[in-house]
């Protein structure tokens, strides 16, 4: 029905409708498909949750005389940062720790503090302390650096996160007899608790789940400014089981995400400690979805009733990679605050905000209605089912 050329040009008119793919549900209920399809022309949707596979790369400028970090050890806030580059050039992972962190000697550990915090710091305008020991040579004879960095300062400070937005994911249990500490959250023994981490009918792939509007090249959200895909992200798996609605009940898309850290928000970048594990990034990330057709539509539509996670024990079939699965459970089942598996009751939590995600889908559609903000067209598709691209591991032992 619509190009993204035709939408950009409503956009910048501000002509444009825009609804949240929370609000859209509602309107094809109201109105139907077909006519839904008819008045709107973007749908924006949201996710804020714990995306450990995330960093960010800086070029910290050139010190008198100058150092080649490249081969030596950087540490910002005694936090090591990769420096096998160039001179000045390093990349700081979200999960990076002090190399004086107990980590879990002292179990479970508390992880305090990590890169993912000196992310969020750097962000907010906070004077970052960097250390560099290094080699000399003729061309940079430095070989020690103590300093203060601050992001206004940087030649160019960049997040640049391989995997995130999870398209659907675990919901995590504990079958054994003993508390167990993971990256979803601290897990009950004896089905204590559950613990999900999807925005459900608000997040990304989710409302696009064959990657026809998303794909390389699509501008975003993204921590509070404006990102873009630049891949898909790692173990990403087009080829996961699907319900017949075409939305996937395991994991399955990833998107690997570029920004300029200069341009974002430490609301939307959170420093992020899990007990017992380590430490993660909380990432806001928004992705409009132009509404090209019908189907585009039907698909951006569907409600968390019609989502389904698999419930996975991370006390053995999780960590021993087993492939078994105990049931599967919809969103809608998941945000009601209890779920039923193995005939018991168990108390759900979510490691993502949902009221955080409504908070990024409302915030992308006003930069839209308001003409700040244009729609592009991928120049390149993420790889769908067609590629029957996949990993190694399930090309050997496939989901079931």
């Amino acid at each position: 029905m619509r190009t993204i050329a035709q939408i950009n040009k409503k956009i910048k008119q501000k002509e444009v409708v825009v609804v949240t793919a929370e609000e859209v549900i509602d309107l094809v209920k109201k109105k139907g498909l077909k006519k839904t399809t008819e008045e709107v022309d973007v749908v924006t949707t949201g996710t804020f949750g714990p995306m450990c596979s995330s960093g960010a790369y800086f070029n910290i400028g050139h010190s008198k005389p100058k150092i080649k970090l490249g081969g030596g050890i950087c540490k910002l806030n005694d936090v090591p940062a990769y420096a096998a580059f160039a001179a000045v050039d390093i990349y700081l992972g979200a999960a990076a720790l002090p190399d004086d962190d107990p980590r879990n000697k002292v179990y479970p550990g508390e992880f305090k503090y990590g890169g993912a915090h000196v992310i969020e710091e750097l962000v907010a305008g906070k004077d970052i302390r960097l250390e560099a020991t290094t080699y000399g040579t003729d061309c940079y004879p430095r070989k020690r650096l103590e300093t203060w960095i601050n992001i206004k300062d940087l030649n160019e400070a960049v997040l640049f996160n391989m995997r995130n937005a999870y398209q659907n994911y675990n919901v995590a249990v504990n079958l054994s007899d003993r508390m167990i500490y993971t990256y979803m959250g601290a897990l009950k023994p004896n089905l204590g608790n559950a613990n999900y981490c999807s925005a459900g009918q608000l997040s990304p792939l989710l409302k696009d789940p064959f990657y026809r509007t998303i794909g390389i090249g699509t501008r975003i959200f993204l921590g509070g400014g404006v990102g873009y895909i630049i891949w898909h992200g790692t173990q990403h798996n087009p080829v996961a089981p699907r319900k017949e609605n075409g939305i996937p009940c395991r994991g399955a898309g990833t998107l690997a995400v570029i920004g300029d850290l200069k341009q974002m928000q430490a609301e939307w970048l959170r420093g992020t400690s899990m007990l017992g594990y380590g430490v993660s990034l909380t990432v806001g990330i928004g992705v409009p979805i132009p509404v090209l057709d019908e189907e585009v539509l039907r698909y951006a539509a569907i409600s968390d009733e019609e989502i389904f996670a698999p419930v996975v024990d991370y006390s053995v079939d999780y960590p021993q990679a087993t492939g078994k699965v105990l049931g599967e459970v919809s969103y809608a089942q998941l945000k009601s605050g209890f779920i039923e598996i193995m005939g018991k009751k168990v108390p759900t939590g979510g490691l993502s905000s949902y009221a955080k995600a409504r908070e990024i889908a409302e915030e992308l559609k006003s930069w839209i209605r308001q003409g700040k903000f244009f729609l592009t067209e991928p120049v390149a598709p993420l790889p769908g089912v067609e590629s029957g691209y996949t990993c190694k591991l399930l090309r050997e032992r496939p989901c079931s």
